[in-house]
């Protein structure tokens, strides 16, 4: 029996929620909130980005046309492509810990994590999340994908912008150190 790529990967993406959803009843108390406004608006939009990319644009037609060719060497690149961004955020969803917030907020003794995906970019749980709306999207085919793709890549380009002024205020000459040492979504690039 063939494997449906599309279905699995679905089911993958699951996965990654429920343990997100998991391991976020194990944060720290929150101490401080920052940039609430902004920072809801730009997870709204990576949820409105996801829901394109998993209703394949439910009712629109022009976001169910075809971007990539129906092949199965476009679905397999992209299955490699979103496990590997997977992979990346989950990896650093363990070593921030119960550093994690969704919003922009600082935990009761917050560190700066530097080790791990941290050592090869300063948000690799956005850099991981949007690989994989990339790679999904690839796999999937549809412009609602592409579409999606682009507004998770706005808003959590927006929201680690928020963020890098919060931690260096937090942080200060630690925080600014880190930020001339790692690039901030793109390993030697961004």
């Amino acid at each position: 029996m063939p494997i449906d790529i599309n279905l699995l990967l679905v089911r993958i993406w699951m996965a990654v929620f429920l343990l997100w959803f998991i391991t976020a009843v194990t944060s720290k108390r929150t101490t401080q909130s920052h940039e609430k406004g902004a920072s809801r608006v730009a997870v709204w939009i990576v949820w409105i980005g996801w829901l394109l990319l998993f209703s394949h644009g439910t009712k629109f037609s022009w976001l169910k046309q075809r971007f990539v060719p129906v092949n199965d060497t476009a679905a397999y690149v992209g299955v490699g492509i979103a496990i590997a961004g997977l992979g990346l955020a989950v990896w650093a969803r363990f070593f921030i810990g119960r550093n994690w917030s969704p919003m922009i907020e600082m935990k009761a003794d917050h560190q700066l994590i530097r080790t791990g995906p941290y050592a090869l970019v300063r948000h690799p749980i956005y850099s991981g999340f949007m690989l994989a709306t990339l790679g999904t999207g690839i796999t999937f085919g549809e412009v609602s994908g592409l579409v999606a793709f682009i507004l998770v890549l706005a808003a959590w380009g927006y929201k680690a912008q928020l963020e890098e002024r919060v931690l260096l205020q937090h942080f200060g000459i630690e925080y600014e150190r880190y930020r001339q040492e790692v690039k901030g979504l793109i390993p030697f690039i961004w």
